[in-house]
């Protein structure tokens, strides 16, 4: 028979860590938190919003680029600017002000086609500052409700009879939640604003090698004509 000793017979107890869960940890950001949360649901909805909208205007039917150098070649320009009108895309826009131009001279139909390309440049970053206000605004924000925060919590210590460090550490680390929170959205809005750019500059690359394909086309066909001035 084995004898147990007195430690061995009462049972090990572990300690019982107090967690707290993302949604409980956020409310103790206090007020600060719902304009950040704002903030965080503007970046997502520009974000999305525009990424449809340019991944539609990126898109190159070379199908379509086709008829559209079929019928320069043949002549038929009405027929071309009638295809992009209902095309509707960036591209399209941009070779019917092209074709809109036909008789001129080479510099009027590449300063036309130019302008063009401006405002449909114009049109694809709309809606893209907001990411980059978000960016700088989330992260102030955040500051702001930790620095009154820590005012409160002070202001709190001061009244205190008793200070303890586990009083000082509990209001602190309270605060500091709408400084993370405001971090991560601020970094969100970044990135979210970067890959909207890159996705803007390709789309842009694309509208550079459809007007220089235009270009040389129209060069090609006699019955044009092209003037230098």
């Amino acid at each position: 028979m084995f004898l147990l000793s007195p430690l061995a017979q009462v049972p090990a107890t572990e300690p019982v860590a107090a967690g707290l869960s993302l949604f409980d940890l956020l409310l103790k950001g206090g007020f600060v938190m719902a304009p950040i949360l704002l903030l965080s649901l503007a970046a997502f909805y520009f974000f999305v919003e525009r990424l449809l909208y340019l991944r539609t205007a990126g898109k190159t039917d070379q199908a379509f680029l086709r008829n559209i150098e079929h019928h320069v070649q043949q002549g038929r320009v009405q027929e071309a600017m009638a295809l992009c009108q209902v095309a509707g895309t960036p591209v399209a826009r941009l070779l019917e002000k092209g074709l809109s131009r036909i008789g001129s001279s080479t510099r009027d139909i590449e300063s036309a086609i130019e302008n063009t390309a401006h405002v449909e440049v114009y049109g694809m970053e709309k809606n893209m500052g907001y990411l980059s206000v978000i960016a700088a605004i989330a992260p102030m924000m955040g500051l702001l409700g930790t620095v009154t925060g820590m005012i409160k919590a002070f202001y709190h210590i001061s009244l205190a009879d008793n200070i303890s460090i586990g009083i000082i550490a509990g209001g602190i680390y309270e605060k500091m939640i709408t400084s993370a929170a405001g971090l991560v959205v601020g970094m969100l809005a970044y990135v979210f604003y970067t890959l909207l750019h890159a996705q803007v500059e390709k789309t842009v690359n694309k509208l550079e090698v459809v007007s220089i394909h235009f270009m040389d086309l129209l060069f090609k066909v006699p019955q044009y004509e092209l003037q230098e001035n």
